[in-house]
């Protein structure tokens, strides 16, 4: 495919809704899917309305098209804190929700109308994992008490693709993965890595059911199939867009930077999918705990120098991407996907 002949910018049209939070792609047919906090929108290439999913008061995080079964997937959030408060209030109060997190998964396919209602279109499993760390107390090594294990604050960058270290295989099963979001906080040390769950795509399907908002399910995996961490510094809410490049093999990490001095604070990091998890010792946590680390690719910790992708980036293959730059109107919020190309770590427009 000549990937330099796609429509350089698509407009997704103004919703009257959350700011963009993620993108996905389907070529084959010729699809663009946006996540808006509280509804997903689907247009064709050329930004021609198609359809829309409504009618849920979480926060509908990053988003990630499965070719293989053409559904689309993305983290769901209900949460008490100040990110839940903000959605309710924004739906206009009155809504009462448990913190309970979920993997929303997409029918595509049915979706081909504005307004749909979620049951018509959406199964959510619930990620017992990510609810269990983000509700744990814990302790910092001063025996001070810390909420949310890790620094969690639930989940939203998501990914399909490969498992780390069989990224050179031509056959390598392909894998949804989520990742943690991660309170900013300078003064504690445990929430120096971003954390990533990897979960079976058919066993996520097999374990979900409709959701209802007056009588939440708890219908989901027991547990992931993988747990990963990668020290990178503490983020401001974690990794909000995680995507899966083919060419470079490896999973590009779009973050809100943070400020801890004893990290250069990129926006973005890539983890080398070719390289296996190692064991080893996570840095900053009390008491002391083994977890599978993954490495970093070639930039480390310095990252990538891109100051866009945090609220959406989709890779189509040979270096090429779609990447949002998301906006706002008197009709609402929009985002601009723009076509660009990374050759050499660098991030390039396509004109």
């Amino acid at each position: 495919m000549d990937f330099s002949s796609l429509p350089k910018t698509v407009f997704s049209g103004a919703y009257r809704a959350g700011h963009c939070q993620g993108i996905a792609v389907d070529l084959a047919k010729g699809f663009v899917y946006y996540s808006f906090t509280t509804m997903l929108v689907k247009t064709d290439l050329e930004g021609r309305f198609v359809g829309s999913v409504t009618g849920f008061c979480g926060h509908l995080g990053c988003i990630a098209f499965n070719p293989d079964d053409g559904r689309v997937y993305g983290s769901l959030e209900y949460k008490n804190d100040a990110i839940g408060r903000g959605i309710v209030n924004m739906l206009g109060g009155g809504i009462e929700i448990p913190d309970r997190f979920y993997m929303a998964i997409f029918d595509a396919n049915r979706i081909d109308r504005a307004d749909m209602p979620s049951s018509e279109a959406m199964r959510c499993a619930f990620l017992r994992e990510v609810t269990d760390d983000y509700l744990a107390d814990v302790k910092a090594e001063d025996g001070s008490a810390l909420r949310h294990r890790y620094g969690c604050s639930g989940i939203d960058g998501t990914a399909t693709g490969p498992d780390f270290g069989e990224a050179d295989k031509e056959d390598a099963k392909r894998w949804l993965f989520v990742s943690y979001g991660v309170y900013g906080d300078v003064n504690r040390t445990d929430n120096d890595h971003q954390v990533i769950l990897k979960y079976d795509i058919g066993e996520l399907n097999r374990n979900s059911a409709p959701l209802s908002q007056t009588d939440m399910h708890a219908v989901g995996p027991e547990k992931p199939a993988g747990k990963y961490f990668v020290l990178t510094g503490n983020t401001t809410y974690g990794v909000q867009n995680l995507e899966y490049d083919p060419t470079t093999r490896s999973y590009l990490m779009c973050v809100y930077p943070r400020q801890k001095a004893e990290y250069p604070n990129p926006p973005m990091f890539a983890a080398d999918a070719r390289i296996a998890p190692k064991r080893g010792i996570l840095k900053g946590v009390w008491p002391e705990e083994e977890g599978d680390l993954l490495t970093l690719d070639g930039h480390g910790k310095n990252g990538i120098p891109f100051p866009h992708g945090d609220t959406g980036i989709a890779a189509l293959g040979d270096g090429f991407f779609y990447v949002s730059h998301h906006g706002k109107n008197d009709a609402g919020q929009y985002t601009n996907i723009r076509l660009y190309r990374l050759t050499d770590g660098v991030f390039e427009p396509v004109s």
